[in-house]
């Protein structure tokens, strides 16, 4: 599932034809940078892409004073199609993404197992940071926001408090893994 082609192909298929800087502005007016993996700077890549794949189509130019003519686009039938998919999609399907960090807690080097508590602490301290920043910043934007998009803003704070909670608990555990991982227990391996 894309979320920059959902995001563009429902604002076409919202507000009609427009032109890339429209697209970016809306973009930011939504605040799409909190709550979802999109980078406003994207959208004019993107965009091509999809009319590139018929899903938009040039509708028109438009020039407003002395600035460059714009090329407008709007969505197609096909992008109409593509967009019920991706809708369906979006709310149905579960995206789960590995965190690398996991990997290497187990993959520790061992001339540095020491450090491992103050780096989980300081990792702790990191994500409580952004937190708080995603709390603060979200707050500032849920007035200009509807109901939807307030709880999109909170999911994103949700994650990061288990996150918290995650790394709390592996704090408190910190220095038994580094014990654990001098004297390991042997290794079992299992029958086939």
């Amino acid at each position: 599932m894309s979320s920059i082609r959902l995001f563009i192909l429902s604002s076409f298929a919202e507000l009609g034809p427009m032109h890339g800087h429209r697209l970016r502005l809306e973009a930011e007016h939504a605040h799409v940078n909190l709550w979802t993996d999109i980078s406003v700077g994207a959208v004019y890549g993107a965009m091509k892409r999809l009319a590139s794949e018929g899903l938009l189509r040039e509708s028109g130019r438009e020039r407003e004073g002395n600035r460059p003519t714009r090329q407008l686009y709007e969505i197609t039938a096909e992008g109409h199609l593509a967009l019920a998919t991706l809708r369906k999609e979006g709310l149905r399907d579960v995206w789960f993404k590995y965190d690398p960090f996991d990997l290497a807690l187990t993959r520790t080097d061992p001339g540095s197992l020491d450090t491992l508590p103050s780096v989980v602490a300081e990792r702790l301290e990191e994500v409580r940071a952004l937190l708080a920043e995603s709390r603060r910043v979200n707050a500032a934007a849920r007035e200009y926001v509807g109901l939807a998009k307030q709880w999109a803003l909170r999911h994103t704070e949700y994650r990061l408090e288990a996150e918290v909670a995650y790394l709390t608990d592996l704090t408190g555990v910190a220095n038994d893994i580094v014990a654990d991982e001098r004297d390991p227990p042997p290794r079992k391996i299992k029958p086939r």
